[in-house]
């Protein structure tokens, strides 16, 4: 398995720690709103690199992060306000119970795209002393310092090559990198909070050797990932968009702390965009996992949308495109259901399939070729239907590529779906009517049986339906 590198920009080979078995952590969610698909992506990502890496045969530990608190607002103001703390006031709900809510929907939306759960889903409020201690560790080695309200800094030009994940040297970044953290106790403009003094109307606040205060929002995911996964580990994904400021602050953190890399490959899924926008909470630009289902579609067939696309390039998102995606995947659950029952080996020109799929997936996840390669498969009439059936579903103890596309494609052929009894009467008249050769009672039979949500087939035994 190679996977593109920010860091060093070049395919790396996964060779993981431990051998065999890959350890990786995925920046995830702030839970002050819901999640949407530009943010879904990037959790997608995640999910791709373990159903791939666990089709080659590698074991794989996974830690999620979950951002309850630490988001400002600008803190360039004195009128600067945590995120969460915003959401109570809007919501009249306690920090605590916006949290809750809001990590309990990105759960059911991450599901619904057929993302598997974490294996840890630590929260940043139950790993303050952690932060703490890491923050007590990088003022002993002084790459941070104290300044007289509390706060604490860390100073970037105490660690060599700072820069280097983003390309930001510190000659040309401007001051907080987010225009946020314009405090004049600062040593350098680009310097970044590791902990944050609590000002009056601070509401998430705790206790640390410096006074009462909250953490930076970077330090979090050095604590936690180091705290689960060790001072080594393999790999560490997220969106594009972290990579600068909270990525290459992560890694000063880090390396800073414990004197060596931590992290093996970085991994960064692209923009999602819509109508030429980046969709993200700032715009207002965004879809969520319920308008998908709004407009009738199934949430799994935006996995296939955006295997259309390289994970780690922009990505335009619109409802045609979403649209066709749904029916593709409906398309290829109803030909499963058609080539059951499965063959119990696979002939030379399906192995042939299936080494061509493998070798898109160890190449950088190139999941566009695997789109190509599932396409040609599904038309090729020398692929006999039984080993079809097999590549995708897996059998004899091994994983089919539905492990890895995670489409349910054997949803319709495992079903035990059947018409109702009043389906049943309209079939058995439209096969009077064909036989009377009444086309247009035929016809209008047939739009009632649709408008029923099913698919009308015409086959030598009469009319069938299936579920749409």
């Amino acid at each position: 398995m190679r996977l593109y590198d920010s860091l060093t920009r070049t395919l790396q080979e996964v060779d993981p720690i431990e051998p065999g078995h890959v350890k990786m952590y995925a920046c995830g969610p702030t839970v002050y709103r819901y999640a949407h698909l530009g943010n879904l992506r990037s959790f997608m990502l995640y999910d791709l690199i373990r159903r791939a890496l666990q089709l080659e045969g590698f074991e794989v530990t996974e830690v999620m992060n979950i951002t309850d608190v630490g988001h400002m607002t600008d803190e360039s103001s004195a009128e600067a306000v945590d995120k969460m703390q915003l959401a109570t006031e809007d919501e009249a709900l306690t920090p605590d119970q916006i949290a809750e809510k809001y990590t309990r929907a990105v759960f059911e939306d991450a599901t619904a795209l057929g993302v598997w759960p974490a294996d840890r889903y630590p929260k940043a409020t139950e790993h303050i002393q952690e932060m703490v201690d890491l923050t007590a560790t990088l003022v002993d080695k002084r790459h941070a310092y104290v300044v007289d309200n509390g706060s604490v800094y860390y100073d970037v030009t105490s660690f060599e090559g700072y820069g280097k994940l983003s390309g930001n040297t510190l000659d040309n970044l401007r001051e907080g990198h987010r225009d946020l953290e314009t405090d004049p106790r600062k040593r350098h403009a680009a310097d970044f909070a590791l902990w944050k003094a609590a000002g009056p109307r601070r509401l998430m606040r705790w206790p640390s050797p410096w006074g009462d205060g909250f953490p930076g929002w970077h330090i979090e995911c050095s604590a936690m990932s180091m705290k689960y996964l060790g001072e080594r580990f393999d790999i560490h994904t997220g969106g594009t968009d972290l990579r600068f400021p909270h990525h290459e602050d992560e890694i000063a953190q880090s390396e800073g702390a414990v004197g060596h890399p931590v992290v093996s490959i970085w991994v960064h899924a692209g923009h999602l965009r819509l109508s030429g926008q980046k969709i993200a909470k700032s715009t207002g630009n965004v879809v969520l996992v319920r308008d998908l289902r709004d407009r009738g579609f199934d949430p799994l067939s935006f996995r296939w949308l955006c295997f259309q696309t390289q994970y780690r390039s922009e990505m335009d998102f619109s409802w045609d495109a979403m649209a066709a995606a749904d029916q593709r995947v409906k398309q290829l659950r109803r030909h499963m259901a058609e080539w059951v029952p499965a063959a119990t080996d696979l002939g030379d020109a399906a192995k042939a399939y299936d080494a061509r799929v493998r070798e898109a997936l160890t190449n950088d996840l190139h999941m566009p070729g695997v789109v190509a390669i599932v396409n040609e498969l599904d038309r090729d009439a020398a692929v006999p239907p039984g080993e079809k059936y097999l590549l995708f579903a897996g059998g004899n103890g091994q994983p089919g590529w539905d492990h890895v596309l995670g489409l349910d494609l054997e949803r319709d052929a495992t079903s035990d779906w059947q018409p109702t009894a009043e389906m049943r009467d309209l079939m058995s008249a439209r096969d009077a009517a064909r036989v009377a050769k009444d086309f247009a009672r035929s016809d209008e039979l047939r739009e009632q049986l649709i408008a029923m949500g099913v698919e009308v087939m015409d086959t030598a035994d009469g009319t069938s339906v299936r579920p749409r």
